[in-house]
């Protein structure tokens, strides 16, 4: 459940509109998400959803999901999808239909005509690299396309025909006529229409021409009547651009929309540019968009991550212009926190160590039951089996105790977790030394009360080899090895591949025991196994004759420097 609590406060943008809705400027906010359906939306995006639909929720307006679909090459239906999936999984719900920019297409190239017929916009024919050369730099001003000066009735004529199909892709551009002296390099006279013959996800074939992100983006906010367009601080430069369309353009709706920005989340050990996660992909590093390595929503679902854990972490890492670098340490202790409550025990074995109970009786060795939470009993409770032989961890054991060690030893005692006192006879070794059994008398006294005269610390978990369920555990680690993959350079000063820095330990997978209730759980159910960490069943790969979990975070906070 939702609820206002859960979104960053005292932060700048909300200061502004709750100056806008005093001041009378705006009686309703409308806000929009607008992700570009070309790949799976990740953590980064995580933050903006909460951001637009959050403030959608706290100030009782509407928040629309919009498609900015102009780049058809690189888009498809896969892709909006996945987005719309995402986004209702959060837990957040669009004003009305999904939209899409390729619906405002007609509408966009009329605002074209409109600005051709003003003389703010020309069809010119520089190539790629002669409108490079003409933009002139940082320090140097621009110079004006030999195409400028062509009059209105030559622009209408060739734009016409641009749009239909008469000219091969790439050799004319509609450019808006607006300064190529500028200091701002957005407004040297930018490019809004390309010829690009490629089929639609959404339009099909009926465009050859496709208008440009930052021609179309403002206009479809001012279609939508946004009042707040929330976007991060590279786009910055770009407003003077937003806001020389729409003051050159009739207005499409009463709500003037204006842009805000925001500084995008920079999240340690990991990358959040679609095009590198897309190789990824492609190469084949990962499994796919949803690998739960990958810092994609659908990926963290799938590793376990809950839509709370992901709130709560968007909230901490706030709302600000300022650089918002943040550690996989904030984002693992988000998780684990709303996982401490919300998760369910049970009991799981990684590195089994077989135990025998030398003077276990049936009949008389008992079983108990146990909560799944210790302090939900509405979550139930379970049956915990006991039999002869038993795993534990192998490193609950240690022949040779370090200091402090409060597990089992030689000699000394142990309780089981929901169990008996335990201690341990013999060691039984292989041929080459290693420990492959321990035999352990039960203290029968003991179950659920202290042993008398006596006070034993450590508490262990374990599972009953005969009633216990084999599962296949997947161990996930960090992506990369670095802070920042993509920023590491060579000794030449040049970036170094980012994928140079992939760990090749970031998933072992391993056969474990745990309690056989895991025999009838649903996929995508989070567990806590206890002193171990949090898991989850594998949304595509669990069943019940071959259970799947993925770790999802370890109980403690094991982002140390490595």
């Amino acid at each position: 459940m939702l609820n206002k609590d859960q979104f960053a406060d005292n932060h700048f943008i909300r200061t502004i509109i709750e100056e806008d809705l005093k001041s009378g400027k705006h009686t309703a906010i409308q806000t929009r998400f607008p992700p570009e359906p070309n790949g799976y939306l990740h953590i980064g995006h995580a933050k903006s959803i909460c951001l637009n639909f959050g403030l959608a929720y706290i100030y009782d307006g509407l928040c629309n999901l919009r498609f900015d679909d102009t780049n058809p090459e690189k888009e498809n239906d896969e892709y909006v999808n996945a987005i719309k999936e995402d986004v209702e999984w959060l837990g957040f719900h669009w004003a009305g239909e999904p939209r899409f920019a390729s619906n405002y297409f007609d509408q966009l190239y009329d605002y074209a005509v409109g600005l051709i017929k003003d003389g703010k916009a020309y069809v010119d024919d520089l190539t790629p690299e002669e409108m490079r050369e003409y933009r002139g730099t940082l320090t140097e001003a621009g110079k004006n396309s030999p195409y400028r000066d062509r009059s209105i009735e030559e622009n209408l004529d060739l734009f016409t025909r641009m749009k239909n199909g008469e000219f091969p892709d790439g050799s004319k551009t509609l450019r808006l006529k607006i300064d190529m002296a500028s200091g701002n390099i957005n407004m040297r006279d930018p490019v809004i229409y390309r010829i690009r013959r490629a089929h639609h996800h959404n339009t099909g074939d009926k465009w050859c021409i496709y208008p440009m992100y930052d021609y179309t983006h403002c206009i479809s906010d001012a279609i939508e009547g946004i009042t707040h367009s929330l976007c991060t601080l590279e786009f910055e430069a770009h407003r003077p651009l937003y806001d020389w369309v729409l003051d050159n353009i009739p207005a499409p709706h009463a709500t003037r929309p204006r842009q805000y920005e925001f500084s995008r989340l920079e999240l340690l050990y990991s990358i959040t540019s679609k095009r590198k996660l897309n190789q990824l992909v492609s190469d084949g590093h990962v499994t796919g968009w949803d690998d739960p390595r990958m810092p994609t929503i659908s990926g963290m679902r799938r590793r376990g991550y809950t839509p709370e854990g992901l709130r709560l972490f968007a909230k901490r890492a706030g709302i600000s212009k300022s650089e918002n670098i943040v550690d996989m340490s904030v984002l693992e202790g988000a998780i684990r926190e709303e996982l401490e409550n919300s998760a369910p025990r049970l009991m799981a074995v990684l590195n089994p160590l077989k135990v025998t109970l030398t003077n276990f009786e049936a009949g008389k060795t008992q079983s108990r039951r146990a909560a799944f939470h210790p302090n939900h009993e509405e979550m139930g409770e379970r049956e915990i089996p006991v039999s002869q032989t038993i795993y534990i961890e192998a490193d609950d054991f240690a022949e040779n105790p370090p200091k402090g060690f409060k597990r089992l030893t030689p000699g000394g005692e142990v309780r089981l977790r929901h169990g008996y006192v335990i201690k341990c006879d013999e060691v039984v070794k292989d041929a080459a030394g290693n420990v492959v059994e321990l035999k352990c008398s039960i203290d029968h006294d003991t179950l659920g009360k202290n042993p008398e005269g006596r006070k034993v610390k450590g508490v262990i978990h374990w599972v009953s080899a005969e009633h216990a369920a084999e599962i296949k555990v997947r161990l996930y680690d960090r992506l990369f090895t670095v802070e920042r993959p993509d920023a590491v350079r060579g000794e030449d000063g040049e970036y170094l591949p980012f994928t140079d820095f992939l760990n090749p330990e970031s998933i072992k997978e391993i056969t474990a025991y745990a309690e056989p209730v895991v025999k009838d759980l649903p996929a995508e159910s989070r567990w806590q196994f206890e002193r171990i960490g949090y898991f989850v069943t594998d949304r595509k790969d669990h069943s019940k004759d071959t259970p799947v979990f993925n770790r999802t975070v370890t109980l403690k906070d094991s982002w140390q420097p490595k």
